[in-house]
């Protein structure tokens, strides 16, 4: 395997530490930090999101009826508005990850030696992970956003606007509203955006072999699958959500992988472990793991290619 045992207990306590930065790490570590901490508001913002579905229903089925139109209209815009705020916050993510990237591919340091050596960023990719198959899971289990914003892109077409709905318009112009509009096309928009900002990375970086990057998301899955597999390690999990983080980071880390590798995780020679990926994450008693094993069903590149093994294919059917 590509690491040791000794490397894994070591770097296994990423997952726990609250390591300090060092000098070398302060300034992405503080980028990163002032993105995480606003993910958390995301996050809560996005669970209590309700939708404005009678309100809609209602204006549908009684077209003729201003005051349901306006009723309707009123309610969806402060929404809408919500809905930009998550997409300008993947944005701001995906800059996140492209300099925690950087810094842990960055030469002369192989993978191993970067997350033993930055351990505070290490934990902040991990923790960027864990929020964005979080985010993602509640997006693909709430309808209402998909119909709030469809109704909102409706009603602006059909040009019945007054001064009140052209300033909102104004807020999410037609070229705003269009790249919203990819963004939560997307089952898992979070993850996509990721997986873009990773191939863009080393596609851009042409002087840094692609191995430093893969290598590094690889190490970071067989940590994972070590401490979920491990009964050593997985008695420190002091609750279910320590469990859950560390399913998400490895289900994260292994969709990224695929995204960048030339012929993905699913191969014989892929670096990650993908059986034991897959049959760890089936023995979780967790109610989000469908939902993971979705993710790598519905997210990946390389599922369906003639390279992966039937074995592995049957484990996700």
């Amino acid at each position: 395997q590509l690491i040791q045992s000794n490397s894994v207990i070591y770097t296994c306590g990423v997952i726990y530490c609250n390591a300090q930065p060092t000098e070398a790490e302060t300034a992405v570590w503080n980028q990163v930090s002032a993105v995480l901490e606003e993910a958390h508001g995301i996050l809560a913002e996005l669970q209590s999101y309700n939708g404005a579905g009678q309100e809609i229903r209602e204006a549908i089925q009684n077209p003729g009826d201003l005051a349901l139109q306006e009723k309707a209209w009123n309610a969806v815009c402060p929404l809408v508005a919500k809905l930009k705020r998550f997409y300008e916050f993947s944005l701001r993510l995906e800059n996140a990850l492209r300099s925690l990237l950087e810094a842990l591919t960055s030469p002369p340091y192989a993978p191993m030696q970067h997350l033993e050596r930055e351990q505070a960023l290490a934990k902040q990719f991990a923790e960027i992970l864990h929020f964005t198959l979080s985010f993602d899971e509640l997006k693909m289990t709430n309808p209402a956003i998909q119909n709030d914003f469809s109704y909102y892109r409706r009603t602006i077409s059909r040009n019945r606007l007054n001064n009140q709905q052209l300033e909102a318009e104004n807020e999410v112009n037609n070229e705003m509203a269009n790249r919203m509009s990819l963004f939560y096309a997307e089952a898992t928009p979070m993850l996509k955006t990721l997986s873009n900002a990773t191939t863009k990375f080393v596609s851009e970086n042409k002087t840094l072999p692609i191995e430093d990057t893969t290598d590094c998301l690889s190490t970071m899955a067989c940590v994972c699958r070590v401490m979920l597999e491990t009964p050593e390690y997985r008695c420190r999990f002091t609750n279910t959500d320590t469990m859950l983080f560390c399913m998400r980071v490895m289900v994260g880390v292994i969709i990224l992988y695929d995204h960048v590798h030339p012929v993905g995780a699913f191969a014989k020679t892929s670096k990650i472990d993908m059986k034991g990926c897959i049959k760890v994450l089936k023995e979780q008693p967790s109610n989000s793991v469908e939902g993971l094993l979705n993710a790598l069903r519905y997210t990946t590149r390389h599922l369906n290619d003639d390279s992966t093994s039937k074995q592995i294919r049957a484990l996700l059917q």
